[in-house]
């Protein structure tokens, strides 16, 4: 009989949970970091603050994703998701989509970012209705790009499109996973 080792009881994927969480807090430094060689970075502490919920909230649900499931697709369609989710919250906030980071057209998004997270809980986290909460996630993302451009909210057209056209695949790729881990989980 073999001697069980330490690594033995080390759980499955943990140099992988290091690295993401230590890019996190990388992440999370980098600004502080800037901030001592240049002065276009301004940052205050409720922009740290938010930031740091931001990285939080993004690698805890990779985290809770990984730790529900084994299944490679669910936990791909997640970290997508997630990078989706993500990406829209912070260029919204940093910059803007719509104009300035002020604009209250920019509101939109969180409507977007709100129907993947409705959606999400009415499906239970269920792989099938994820894949069709992500659809319905893309579609509002459409929507807001079309709105933006049929109301001539934005000053430049051709951002609003390449940033509607990435998001909207982002969603449905993330809609495509859930809907191969569902079908996984049916076999």
């Amino acid at each position: 009989m073999m001697a069980r080792t330490l690594d033995d009881n080390a759980p499955r994927g943990n140099g992988w949970r290091m690295a993401v969480w230590g890019a996190a807090a990388c992440l999370l430094l980098l600004p502080l970091a800037a901030m001592q060689f240049t002065a276009e970075v301004k940052w205050t502490g409720s922009d740290f603050a938010v930031w740091g919920a931001m990285l939080g909230i993004a690698c805890g649900t990779c985290e809770l994703a990984t730790r529900m499931t084994r299944n490679s697709a669910y936990r791909a369609a997640v970290a997508v998701a997630v990078v989706a989710a993500f990406l829209l919250v912070w260029i919204d906030l940093a910059v803007g989509i719509i104009g300035a980071e002020n604009n209250p057209a920019n509101l939109m998004f969180a409507g977007v970012i709100a129907v993947a997270i409705t959606g999400g809980a009415m499906a239970r986290f269920r792989a099938p209705g994820m894949a069709r909460a992500l659809v319905a996630t893309a579609i509002a993302q459409a929507a807001v790009g079309v709105i933006v451009l049929v109301r001539g909210l934005a000053d430049e057209l051709a951002p609003i499109v390449v940033l509607t056209g990435f998001f909207v695949v982002l969603w449905l790729g993330s809609a495509w996973l859930f809907r191969r881990a569902a079908r996984a989980f049916a076999v």
